[in-house]
């Protein structure tokens, strides 16, 4: 990060060895916001929660960041409740759709009942085929396909 006050989201793609979620990432704040679109709760995956918990500590380290010993374990998980998907095949692309609705609102906050904007229980066909064909168009602009 350039400017290590400035606050920023990042994104993480996470596969637990099947499924794909998001984490979206405050790393000022000490926030991941979580994005499953099974949802399931992040207490199933504790590897996950463990390797984010090691890295945003090893962050604050690096910026000589004090805590107090109750400080030290201050990571706020949100669980955040987004559309879900309706077969066992599409996870990637809501964890796409999760990615793009964020970077069209330009927030640096993820609301726990999802964004109003974009509010709904599941995806339509055509929301979701919206972004495989988005995602198709990126892959040839890349030339990844040739």
């Amino acid at each position: 990060m350039d400017n290590k006050d400035a606050e920023k989201l990042f994104f993480i793609p996470f596969n637990t060895g099947g499924h794909w979620l998001l984490l979206a990432i405050n790393p000022i704040r000490e926030i991941v916001y979580y994005l499953d679109s099974l949802g399931n709760d992040w207490t199933i995956y504790p590897d996950m929660k463990v390797l984010i918990d090691t890295v945003l500590q090893a962050f604050r380290a690096q910026r000589d960041i004090q805590t107090s010993r109750r400080g030290a374990n201050s990571i706020t998980w949100i669980k955040v409740a987004c559309p879900q998907q309706r077969n066992q095949i599409d996870c990637g692309y809501f964890m796409l759709r999760f990615m793009r609705d964020t970077l069209a609102l330009g927030r640096l906050k993820i609301t726990t009942d999802y964004f109003d904007e974009f509010k709904c229980a599941f995806y339509t066909k055509d929301q979701v085929d919206e972004i495989k064909e988005e995602w198709c168009q990126f892959m040839i602009k890349l030339n990844v396909c040739s």
